[in-house]
Formats: structure tokens, sequence, C-alpha cells
């Protein structure tokens, strides 16, 4: 005898819900690469969801599960570009096997491991990169429109450019007693840069888009390395550290300019993205001298974007 299906029941209090799903959904992504034998590799994990009317008592989990394995599987073979592309084809075949939805959802957050280079002795590192994808597939006269987003948090260095200053304006007066000539004063400050408080930087950039359009998460990582005062390692000799040091002062940064750093950055980079594409931008410096942390943020499209820079 078969089982009455209980999820298909109508409910004791009769209101439509947002979201009915699963969360924390851990599998191991793999994304062929073109012109790569070996796939990238993501730790990941996933919040699935979709709508849920009134005249239903409850959703059907169990295809989630099938639908991401499904699409995991895709994605192994070379046929899925990017991680938003894994979330985009998950949430538009939701839509599928949960013909009583209106709207998926689903998130994705991984940990992503990237080889490194030291810049002075060529020291090999890895990193972990905090990489985030999401997407949102609706019914839209009956075809679904899938909206998909892609972004990283990437950990560098900044250093405090007012602190900065009031080290420079000491170093002078000290100079200057010791009559040290002004030509001479100049030259060493060319060289050398000031002493200055740092913080570790959290510059996080999310591209959103809809389409077919896959953004290249290694263009968003290195615009938020490039963004800060420096970059940093997981493992320095001492000619690194020296570099590393050095390049953080002579690049000082508000948490103020990285978020503009970026923005400039995302516009000069992304070229061939629609005006439409929404961009999202923050930066979260952990201060040293501070119990707070400072922080910055913009939204805006990247129409926007390009109209505050004129390009």
């Amino acid at each position: 005898m078969s089982l009455p299906d209980v999820q298909s029941t109508a409910p004791d209090v009769r209101i439509s819900l947002t979201r009915v799903g699963v969360k924390n959904v851990r599998k191991l992504v793999e994304v062929g690469r073109p012109g790569k034998t070996r796939p990238a590799i993501f730790i990941s994990e996933f919040d699935v969801f979709v709508d849920l009317p009134s005249s239903l008592k409850g959703a059907n989990l169990s295809r989630n599960f099938e639908v991401i394995d499904e699409v995991l599987q895709q994605a192994t073979s070379g046929d899925v570009k990017g991680i938003e592309d894994v979330c985009g084809i998950v949430s538009r075949k939701l839509l599928d096997h949960h013909e009583y939805a209106d709207r998926t959802e689903v998130f994705m957050r991984s940990f992503y491991m990237m080889n490194r280079e030291t810049p002075v002795s060529k020291t090999s590192c890895q990193e972990v990169i905090n990489v985030y994808a999401h997407a949102v597939a609706e019914r839209t006269n009956g075809k679904p429109i899938v909206r998909k987003s892609v972004g990283a948090e990437v950990t560098g260095i900044t250093a405090c450019p007012c602190a900065q200053n009031i080290m420079k304006d000491h170093a002078m007066h000290v100079m200057e007693k010791l009559e040290i000539p002004e030509d001479k004063i100049d030259a060493f400050f060319n060289e050398i840069p000031m002493a200055s408080h740092n913080q570790r930087g959290r510059g996080f950039l999310c591209v959103e888009t809809d389409g077919d359009i896959i953004v290249p998460l290694e263009q968003i990582v290195t615009v938020l390395k490039e963004s800060m005062s420096a970059k940093i390692y997981e493992l320095l000799k001492r000619g690194d550290e020296s570099y590393v040091v050095m390049a953080a002062h002579k690049n000082a940064r508000f948490v103020e300019d990285c978020v503009r750093e970026m923005a400039r950055r995302v516009v000069a980079t992304f070229v061939d993205l629609p005006g439409d594409t929404h961009i999202t931008i923050r930066q979260t410096n952990e201060e040293s001298i501070h119990q707070h942390d400072a922080y910055a943020e913009r939204k805006a499209t990247l129409a926007e974007l390009r109209e505050e820079l004129s390009i």
C-alpha cells in the first residue's frame, strides 16, 4: 500500500512561505577550466530554497539534493563554466523539480586554494580564498529568468596615511636639529617610507549579472589584492618580508581609499560587462592601535561607476 504524500496536503495555517529548503549542505565542487587538465576545486556549503504556496504543507526537500548532485556532475565534466553557473543551473533546475514554486534561490560558500609565489625569494606557498556565489531563478511569463553573482574576500595589509604623516613630521624636525641638509632629508624620504600603524584588511567584491555571463574569479581576486597597500603571503623569507613592509608603507591607504581603488579597478577590468551589472564593494580594516575596525562600502551598477569615473 502506497503511503500518502503528506507534503502535498493543505497546511493547518494557510499562508505562503518565502523560503523553504536546506542549509549547510557540504559538497566538494570541481569545475573544469578551459585549457587546464585539472579542475578548480572548491570545498563548499550550499543553502538551497524554494518558495511555497499556502496550499501545500511542505516542499519535497530530497529534490534539492538530487539537483545539486546532478549539476556537480556536469561541472566535473566541464559543462559548467564557473561557480556562479553552478548556482544558476541549480536554481533553474529547481523550478523544473518544484512545479509549485515561482522562485528558487541558491547560496554557495567555498574555500578555494590558490598557489602563490613570494615577491623576492620566489618561494611557493598557498593561500585560502573565501569565495561566494548566489543565484535566483524566477518564473516570468512561463520562462525562468536567472540572476547570478560571484564574489570573493581577500586579505591584505594597509598602512595608515595619517599616522605616517605624523611620524614624517617628527622625523623631519629631528633631522633639522641634527643640521642635516634639506636636500638630503628629501632624498631620505624619497627612499625610505616612514613608519605607521598597520591593519589586516579584508576586501570583498561581488559582481551580479544575468544570462550566460561568467565573471573570471581570478580577475575578482586580482582587483582586491591590488586595491590594498600591499599583498600578504603565508610564507615569507627575510627579503620577502622587507619587500612587503616597504611596499605597504610606500602605498599607505585609508579604508576609504581601498574601496575607491577597487571601484576604479572594477571599471578598468570589466570593460565588457553590461551597465546593469550590480557591483558590491566593501573593505574592513582590523585596526592595530584601536579596539574597533574601520569599514567602507559601495554598491552601484557598473554604469553608475563608469559615469562617476568618467570612463
